[in-house]
C-alpha cells in the first residue's frame, strides 16, 4: 500500500472548461466550477498538494495562479487564449493531454481526477505510461443529454462513445447519485467499478436568514433558480402559478436584470405568464449575487426545481440549508436529495402537467406546520449528508482506495 487514508497526496484535477476561479453565470460557469473550487480547497485544507488544470481562455491569464487558500490553478495552452464554447473544445482535448503528459512525465501527480467527459479525454493522454490511476466525474451524461433534448443536443456525436470507454478505461468512476450509477451501468460500465460521492453546499453560506418569518398578509412566496434554459421546467411553475391565488413566483437566473430583454428564453417565459394571466404575480429577477441568494431562498415558502432531468442538482440542497422547503421533479440527484413528505415533495417531471404541481404547492402553502417541519428537516439532511466537508472526505476515501488497491470495488455512501 503506497498511501495510508490520512496520507498527502498529490492530487491532479482536471477541468477543461470550468475554471475554479471563474466568476459564475456565464454560459458554461455554474455547479462544475463551484464542485472544483470547492473540492479543491477542501483537500487543500486537508494536507493534500491539490493543483486544477483548466484551460486558458483568456489572453491576459497568467500560467498558474496560487488561491489563498493553497490551490495551484494552471492555465493550460490548448486551442485559442478566448473563450469557446463548450461543446466545441473537443478539438483541443488532444492539445490539452499532451500538455499534461508533459509536465507529469518529470513529476506525475499520485491520483488524476476528471470532471466532465472532455476532461477524461486529456486525462487518459495526460497519464499515458505512469501508472497513475484517474478518477473520472462526468457531472452530466451524454446519453441522458440526448434522451431529453433530442435533435437539439448540440454535443459532439462522439460523446457517447468516448464517456463510455473513459467509464471502462479509468479506475474509478465518482457519480454525484444513485440514478446516475443505473445510466452508467446502462452503458455499460459495472456497478462496481463505480463510487458514490454527491455534490455538497456550505452550510455557512446557505443559511436561514435572520428575520426569516415572512409578513403573512402579503403575497406566498415560490421561487426558482436556474440558468433561462427551457429544460429547467420554469415555464411549468407558471403555468401552476395560474392555479395557486394569493402566490407570486420570482424566478432567478440568466444574464442581468437590465439584459434580460435580449434573453430569448425570459421572453419566452414572459410571454407564457401573459398567456395564463399571471404576469403581474411573475418576476424575473436576472442573475442574483452569490451573497444575495441565501435571503432569496430564506424569504421564500417554497423553492421550486423542476427541471426535466438533472444530473445532481445543487439547487434543493442550498434551499434545504436555508431551512426552505422544496417541491423538485422526481429525476436525477433530485430523488437522493429531496425525501418526499419529510424534507419537500417530489413531483413528476413536466408531462405530469402543472395541475397537479399546483394541488402539491397549494397543499403546502395551506399548512404552515408542516413548511415549518420540512424547513427544519432540510437543514438536518444537508448538514448530515451535504456539506463541502463530507464530500471532501468521500472523495479522499476514493482517492486513497485507489492508490492501495486497484481492484478495489464498492460504492462509499
Amino acid at each position: 500500500m503506497r498511501y495510508a487514508h490520512s496520507a498527502s497526496l498529490r492530487v491532479a484535477l482536471v477541468s477543461e472548461h470550468a475554471s475554479p476561479l471563474a466568476e459564475l453565470g456565464g454560459p458554461d460557469a455554474g455547479g462544475q466550477n463551484v464542485y472544483v473550487a470547492q473540492l479543491a480547497h477542501h483537500l487543500a485544507r486537508r494536507g493534500h498538494d491539490v493543483t486544477v488544470y483548466t484551460r486558458r481562455d483568456g489572453p491576459d491569464l497568467p500560467p498558474e495562479v496560487t488561491t489563498p487558500g493553497r490551490v495551484k490553478v494552471v492555465h493550460v495552452p490548448a486551442g485559442p487564449a478566448s473563450r469557446v464554447p463548450k461543446d466545441e473544445l473537443i478539438t483541443y482535448m488532444p492539445e490539452f493531454g499532451s500538455y499534461l503528459a508533459r509536465r507529469w512525465k518529470s513529476e506525475p501527480p499520485d491520483v488524476v481526477h476528471a470532471h466532465f467527459w472532455m476532461s477524461g479525454t486529456a486525462a487518459m493522454i495526460g497519464v499515458r505510461g505512469l501508472g497513475v490511476p484517474v478518477i473520472q466525474t462526468f457531472h452530466a451524461l451524454g446519453t441522458v443529454k440526448k434522451r431529453h433534448q433530442g435533435a437539439e443536443d448540440t454535443s459532439p456525436p462522439q460523446r457517447l462513445a468516448i464517456e463510455a470507454s473513459i467509464g471502462n478505461s479509468c479506475r474509478r468512476v465518482l457519480a454525484t447519485c444513485a440514478d446516475e450509477v443505473s445510466e452508467l451501468a446502462a452503458m455499460g460500465v459495472e456497478r462496481d467499478r463505480v463510487s458514490v460521492v454527491p455534490c455538497g453546499v456550505d452550510p455557512r453560506h446557505f443559511t436561514p436568514a435572520d428575520g426569516r418569518a415572512r409578513d403573512t398578509s402579503g403575497p406566498r412566496r415560490l421561487v426558482a433558480v436556474g440558468r433561462l434554459v427551457r429544460r429547467k421546467g420554469f415555464d411549468r411553475a407558471i403555468r401552476a402559478l395560474a392555479e395557486v391565488p394569493d402566490a407570486e413566483l420570482l424566478v432567478a437566473g440568466g444574464p442581468p436584470a437590465d439584459l434580460l430583454f435580449a434573453e430569448p428564453e425570459a421572453e419566452r417565459l414572459r410571454k407564457v405568464a401573459e398567456d395564463h394571466g399571471v404576469a403581474d404575480r411573475f418576476t424575473l429577477l436576472g442573475s442574483v449575487p452569490h451573497g444575495r441568494m441565501p435571503a432569496l431562498m430564506s424569504g421564500a415558502d417554497l423553492v421550486l426545481s423542476l427541471p426535466d432531468y438533472e444530473p445532481f442538482g445543487i439547487v434543493p440542497i442550498e434551499a434545504m440549508a436555508c431551512g426552505t422547503p422544496v417541491v423538485a421533479t422526481a429525476v436525477g440527484g433530485h430523488l437522493d436529495t429531496v425525501v418526499d413528505g419529510v424534507t419537500g415533495a417530489l413531483v413528476p417531471p413536466a408531462e405530469g402537467g402543472g395541475h397537479d404541481l399546483a394541488e402539491v404547492i397549494r397543499t403546502l402553502l395551506d399548512d404552515p406546520v408542516r413548511l415549518a417541519r420540512y424547513g427544519a428537516a432540510g437543514r438536518e439532511r444537508v448538514l448530515a449528508h451535504y456539506t463541502w466537508d463530507r464530500v471532501a472526505d468521500g472523495v479522499a476515501r476514493v482517492y486513497s482506495a485507489v492508490n492501495a488497491t486497484p481492484s478495489l470495488s464498492g460504492v462509499v455512501r
